[in-house]
């Protein structure tokens, strides 16, 4: 007698708790690079010049909406039971707790952005959509090496709605943040092609 087989072997997904515990008892290294993406623990790529130089110019630029928002630089931010990704630089709401006694949810995360140079396939089929999935109001994705901005608007059904690439050379509105405006006209210099 045969058995025919119709299920394949099922992936074990981590949660954020089993990933978190992971680090605290040493699995994984504190200064490991890596971020849980669907229940998967995704290597990152080291930061390149190109990465750091261009993140230091976003983290400067973003700076003016302190007043509205909190800043996040390469922290953590849990979107889900299996998620929690690493973005560049993250504006969260301001909350009169300042995140100590309830957690950080999706729907404080005002603005996500991933500085790409060699993860940009990575970053725009599969950070983005889960931006997407998890209704990220805005999320900007920066190919350094391409020297442009992308930046997604308007999420729906796991996929952003408006997608385009601003002109760098005026300021830059943020979607969540009426008035505040990001100036942007710095951020390739230096970069190939300058």
């Amino acid at each position: 007698m045969s058995h025919a087989v119709t299920d394949l072997p099922r992936r074990h997904r981590l949660s954020v708790d089993e990933y978190r515990r992971m680090a605290e008892v040493g699995i994984l290294a504190p200064d490991e690079r890596v971020e849980l993406i669907d229940g998967e623990i995704i290597d990152m790529v080291p930061p390149g010049d190109l990465h750091i130089v261009t993140l230091m110019l976003l983290d400067r630029a973003l700076r003016v909406a302190e007043k509205d928002a909190f800043v996040l630089v390469q922290s953590p931010v849990r979107l889900s039971q299996f998620s929690q990704p690493q973005p560049d630089v993250a504006l969260l709401r301001l909350r009169d707790d300042s995140y100590h006694r309830h957690r950080l949810e999706p729907a404080d995360v005002l603005l996500v952005v991933e500085v790409s140079d060699s993860s940009l396939r990575f970053d725009r089929d599969t950070k983005m959509r889960l931006y997407a999935t998890h209704e990220i109001p805005e999320a900007w994705l920066v190919d350094v090496r391409g020297r442009r901005l992308i930046r997604h608007r308007a999420p729906r059904e796991g996929a952003y709605t408006l997608v385009d690439e601003p002109n760098l050379g005026a300021a830059l509105e943020v979607s969540t943040l009426p008035g505040v405006t990001i100036d942007l006209r710095r951020l390739f210099d230096g970069a190939p092609g300058a």
